[in-house]
């Protein structure tokens, strides 16, 4: 088949791209701007368009199907010829429907976790040798590609975003993929551009769990009181299986899981990791994977990428990135790091990038957030807020908002890196979270210089 890409550029666009490439495809593509990695990896593969733009007559030779990436909107002109010629045109996740329609399918939803319980899932699958297509929302350790689809596989795994599906069609991702097993880790209010009320948003789970196929599996986290009232209300004849915080304990600043007579170290920390790892248990157990497979397969997970991701450390001091930027990931992520090394301060810093974050109205629910940390920081860019249409901010604001006294907050990057390298690390761990990149700032360089340098500054 040859396929055309309208937004290749995408991080879940180019991963299905070079996937179907693998498969034996004959893919094209177009986009106005590809940013690394992306660029990169489609230039490995010989997938980078020549040059940036729409060109229309990409489509005259009439690809057996286009597949629409999300942020092209509806008049892109290849959107318009493709129609012209009566193209077939799909959405990203309505192709992964279509080729996973005959195989069994699991959907990890919620709006946190779903990566990681989707990477721990994938890494005990491969370790107990059980074949599955899959799709996850970022790369993740071990893994190749953020896409893999074959043909003999008779399972597919996805990571189900609630967010919009393309300009032709506004349901969430996750309402695609009919599930014969799913799991729902939790509902924290998020994207309020395009769910712009608490009941809107909830109304989306509802719908996902309404679609789980007759005589499917609801996995879900019996600790989230809003995931425990749509599974409670849903009707139908669903399995329904919850889960919560396992047992587990901290030595020497390790966490090893407990389930006796299990005792399984971790490489990964935090409650809300422990919480991910249990429904990703009973992901696996609905698979066929005892505990023991399970627990002996999970002790080598790594963790994903940009999720508690270590960036350099010495005996006294460590320095995280992570990707949390919602309130109650940023609130779990800095619990974890502190609860890990209770003897040590630790500064939290944090990016406001998202629309949610940087929204006046929304950032009330960041009040208490960052508490846990000794040393709290903010930054954000003005010309982010620009980008996004939004009225500007300031200090006064966000400090009442998180309702901190500690809070510093910073506008310009090179400031915020000057802070830092300045400050005294012996004793002392950082945490940096963001989905952005802090303008640019090398994190990776900057924790070197910081953690080559404690007890000297």
């Amino acid at each position: 088949m040859r396929i055309h890409f309208i937004a290749i550029g995408g991080s879940a666009m180019h991963n299905l791209a070079i996937a179907l490439g693998k498969k034996g495809y004959k893919i094209t593509g177009s986009d106005d701007e590809i940013f690394e990695p992306s660029r990169s990896r489609l230039r490995e593969q010989g997938l980078l368009p020549e040059a940036l733009g729409w060109f229309p007559e990409k489509l005259d030779e009439k690809p057996d199907a286009v597949i629409l990436g999300m942020h092209a909107r509806d008049d892109n002109p290849e959107l318009l010829r493709a129609r012209e010629l009566d193209i077939k045109i799909y959405s990203y996740p309505e192709f992964l429907y279509e080729h996973a329609r005959g195989k069994k399918r699991v959907v990890i939803g919620g709006s946190h976790g779903k990566t990681t319980i989707t990477a721990v899932v994938l890494h005990v699958l491969r370790y107990c040798g059980i074949s599955s297509d899959f799709m996850v929302g970022a790369m993740i350790k071990g893994f190749d590609v953020m896409v893999w689809l074959s043909d003999d596989a008779g399972l597919m795994v996805f990571e189900g975003d609630e967010y919009l599906t393309s300009a032709m069609d506004k349901r969430p991702k996750f309402h695609l993929y009919r599930p014969h097993i799913a799991l729902l880790s939790g509902i924290a209010w998020d994207h309020i551009n395009v769910f712009p009320t608490w009941e809107g948003y909830l109304e989306e789970f509802e719908k996902f769990v309404r679609l789980i196929e007759p005589g499917g599996s609801i996995i879900y986290c019996r600790e989230d009181k809003a995931v425990v009232r749509i599974v409670n209300n849903s009707a139908g004849d669903l399995v329904k299986i919850g889960y919560a915080l396992p047992d587990y304990e901290i030595r020497d600043g390790k966490t090893y899981l407990i389930d006796h007579p299990y005792h399984v170290p971790l490489r990964v920390f935090g409650r809300h990791n422990l919480m991910n790892i249990e429904g990703a248990r009973m992901v696996c157990r609905e698979l066929g994977v005892d505990n023991e497979a399970f627990y002996s397969a999970v002790s080598s997970f790594p963790g994903a990428d940009n999720r508690l991701e270590l960036l350099a450390g010495n005996s006294d001091t460590v320095i995280y990135r992570d990707f949390a930027h919602s309130p109650s990931k940023v609130k779990a992520t800095v619990e974890a790091v502190k609860e890990q090394f209770p003897e040590r301060e630790l500064a939290a810093c944090m990016e406001l990038h998202t629309f949610s974050s940087l929204s006046r109205h929304f950032l009330e629910h960041y009040k208490g957030t960052l508490d846990s940390a000794d040393i709290p920081l903010i930054y954000f860019n003005p010309h982010t807020l620009e980008l996004k249409r939004l009225p500007p901010l300031n200090e006064k604001t966000i400090k009442r908002a998180f309702g901190n006294k500690n809070l510093m907050v910073f506008t310009d990057s090179e400031k915020l890196s000057a802070r830092l390298k300045e400050m005294k690390w012996k004793g002392r761990n950082l945490l940096f979270m963001s989905s952005g990149n802090f303008n640019n700032i090398p994190l990776g360089d900057l924790a070197l210089k910081i953690t080559a340098n404690t007890g000297q500054t």
